[in-house]
């Protein structure tokens, strides 16, 4: 009984001391359950409807490939620099795919015309 309780002491004497020369911060405590934390702006979510919107700017023909490109590395908001890359991205695969098919259905249409 006696280790016992000199251990209990001694861990309770070791611990309820503060490290010396340290600062702890404390995580923010919310007073409202259903309070959200602050996003920085660069963080902040863009609506569906904004999603919309950049989408159809971006397709429009010589001005939104500009546009794009300039989203791609301009922008403060994380997620329109995101949005844009995967708008390029998706535009070299889709040219990618289409010569691929070009060159596929040109040589078979072209030797079955030529008869080579």
């Amino acid at each position: 009984m006696n280790n016992q309780n000199y251990q209990q002491q001694n861990y309770q004497q070791n611990y309820q001391q503060p490290y010396q020369g340290q600062t702890y911060q404390q995580p923010p405590v919310y007073n409202n359950y259903y309070q959200t934390p602050q996003i920085p702006d660069e963080y902040k979510p863009i609506s569906p409807l904004g999603y919309l919107g950049y989408d159809l700017l971006f397709c429009l023909p010589f001005i939104g490939f500009i546009i794009v490109i300039i989203m791609a590395f301009a922008p403060s908001n994380k997620n329109v620099k995101n949005f844009a890359r995967s708008f390029i991205l998706a535009f070299l695969i889709a040219v990618i795919a289409v010569i691929i098919l070009v060159a596929i259905f040109g040589t078979a249409v072209f030797s079955f015309v030529y008869n080579l």
